[in-house]
């Protein structure tokens, strides 16, 4: 697991290969990054079912109920089967745009 802060962001990129285990690090470590808008960058993964993503719903749902932003970027997904409750793109740089937009949603209390 591989751990980057910019500003107000967090990325976390998993590293060794098993999404499983890297959830449950993450889930444990999530009171050091609940301060902070998080990307999880998992494209390390190829053809990674519907369910796996999924996994990071609970996590997701609480983060954003706290008013922060929680994105999933992969890049081997079909990403209109995706729940619309998780935030998931295909690059890092989309990660932060829509960041970006969502901080400006909160800003103006939406």
């Amino acid at each position: 697991m591989k751990v980057e802060q910019k500003g107000h962001t967090v990325c976390i990129k998993d590293t060794q290969g098993d999404l499983m285990s890297f959830l449950m690090k993450v889930t444990h470590e999530y009171k050091s990054f609940e301060k902070y808008n998080i990307i999880i960058d998992i494209r390390l993964h190829k053809n990674l079912p519907l369910a796996t993503i999924n996994s990071f719903l609970p996590l997701s749902k609480i983060h954003v109920n706290s008013k922060k932003s929680f994105i999933i970027v992969t890049s081997d997904l079909d990403y209109n089967a995706v729940s619309d409750r998780l935030a998931v793109v295909r690059s890092l740089q989309e990660a932060h745009d829509v960041i970006e937009m969502e901080e400006i949603e909160r800003d103006l209390g939406f």
